[in-house]
């Protein structure tokens, strides 16, 4: 895989959002909560890193190319140095994972408006009679 299609990927599921951050790092949100962030910085040690259960990260992090994510490997973030680290079907089987973890952990009031696609900063105005 690389950047575009990880892109394509992370943007077929459901809700999700993309915003730059940090001046060239590219975040995959639900709930504007991310689960995944590719690097735009072509010299950057790392392409990419995604949340992950523990086991899982553990067993990631023994693997070559995989590294804890710096900052957040402590709420089980890896980052892969390169994206032939893990085969395609499997990272975006982990990546969907990622997801639900974050979905998962969104307060109920967010999904709720996700699934009836309201926006969360909605400001109706009522018309006038």
């Amino acid at each position: 895989m690389d950047i575009e299609s990880v892109r394509s990927f992370c943007l077929s599921l459901p809700h999700v959002d993309e915003k730059v951050q940090w001046g060239n790092d590219l975040l995959f949100r639900i709930g504007e909560k991310m689960f995944a962030v590719v690097s735009l910085e072509p010299a950057s040690d790392q392409c990419m890193s995604f949340k992950c259960t523990p086991e899982k990260f553990a067993d990631l992090t023994e693997r070559d190319g995989i590294i804890p994510a710096p900052y957040v490997a402590r709420y089980h973030w890896v980052a892969l140095e390169r994206f032939n680290a893990l085969p395609g079907s499997e990272l975006k089987a982990l990546l969907r994972t990622a997801y639900g973890l974050v979905y998962e952990k969104l307060p109920a009031k967010i999904k709720r408006q996700l699934e009836t696609k309201t926006p969360a900063a909605s400001t109706r105005k009522r018309s006038r009679r």
